[in-house]
């Protein structure tokens, strides 16, 4: 019988030997990864890679803690204009540069987490989403952040090694992912994973019994804003030119799409959510080029709305996806796996 005797058992970095075979397969993997594909998947895995790590960020503050934001975005550009700024206006090098910027976006998490100890549900998105308006609103004015002209990505060296391809980041990107992933996984695990998770389902009870509202609740916007920025610092490498305009109210819509579609409280569902509508952003951005359906759709905008609209398609199939997901499986694609597993466990009973 697996029967666990500590709360210490619950924070193991593996739990079985079936999780160190997978996991070492996983890494070998990704290792050989940019030596199999060609150069646009490596791309897709940099990009993908990044949004696991936001997402991750996000679930830990909406899955976990059961408060909303909208404002993902404005973390984002925080931590990708900061860094930039730190290596071209101070100098810092990039292994200071990230970190920094991420410890800029998690001290905005905590200010703008302060607000959440009053408001919540509905009031709460509306503060977070004025939040992330305003932040691409005031880097678009400020000459310092490049204006409405944005920023370049200097040359980006990391211990003597020139990473201006995407082959060369690869590594990068994936090792971050990683290893945030997993150490976000072991704090939902902890002690403070545990009061983050008595807040989201009673609040008034959690603080009955010992677990301040104010230091977790902040702590859980500076966690999941600090990963943000992180990202953020990542995909300014990754663009190699950004500005303002990026970082819009539909990339924090996104971002919260793929905690809803991957599954509120799971990492794991984090991971695949992320994986799952960063594929599909990027392949609907080219669907016009799909034989016979981007004909179809050309026709139909024609006929019935406006072709301009045709470049946006990936956010209506990104709303659907989600009202399936509601209507059908609250879980999202984390709760499919589980029903799977649980039916080839007791096949064929």
């Amino acid at each position: 019988m697996d029967m666990k005797r500590s709360y210490y058992e619950d924070v193991r970095f593996f739990s079985s030997g079936v999780v160190v075979f997978w996991f070492a397969l996983l890494m070998a993997v990704l290792a050989v990864f940019p030596f199999l594909c060609k150069n646009y998947y490596v791309y897709v895995a940099n990009y993908i890679a990044i949004n696991v790590i936001v997402v991750v960020g996000l679930n830990v503050l909406v899955g976990y803690t059961g408060l909303i934001s909208l404002g993902h975005a404005g973390f984002f550009a925080i931590g990708a204009f900061g860094t930039l700024i730190f290596m071209t206006k101070l100098s810092l090098p990039f292994v200071l540069a990230l970190p920094a910027a991420g410890l800029a976006a998690a001290f905005f998490g905590f200010l703008l987490g302060l607000p959440a100890l009053r408001l919540e549900g509905p009031y709460l998105a509306i503060a977070t989403l004025g939040f992330g308006l305003t932040v691409t609103q005031v880097i678009g004015k400020i000459e310092l952040f490049g204006g409405r002209q944005g920023l370049h990505a200097p040359d980006l060296i990391l211990f003597g090694q020139h990473l201006n391809t995407d082959r060369a980041f690869y590594y990068l990107v994936m090792t971050l992912a990683v290893a945030l992933t997993v150490f976000a996984g072991n704090v939902v695990k902890s002690r403070v994973g545990r009061a983050l998770i008595a807040i989201r389902d009673a609040d008034t009870a959690a603080s009955t019994i010992g677990v301040n509202l104010v230091s977790y609740k902040t702590l859980a916007f500076a966690f999941s804003a600090f990963y943000a920025g992180i990202a953020g610092g990542l995909y300014a490498f990754v663009l190699r030119f950004i500005e303002p305009e990026v970082f819009s109210l539909l990339m924090s819509i996104m971002f919260l799409a793929m905690v809803v579609v991957g599954g509120l409280g799971s990492i794991t569902g984090s991971v695949v959510g992320a994986i799952l509508l960063s594929w599909l952003d990027l392949q609907l951005r080219n669907i016009l080029d799909v034989p016979l359906l981007g004909a179809w759709l050309e026709s139909l905008s024609r006929s019935f709305f406006s072709i301009t609209g045709v470049s946006n398609i990936q956010f209506i199939v990104f709303g659907t996806i989600m009202i399936l997901i509601i209507l059908f499986e609250p879980l999202g694609l984390y709760g499919i796996w589980i029903r799977t597993k649980k039916y080839w466990k007791t096949w064929p009973f």
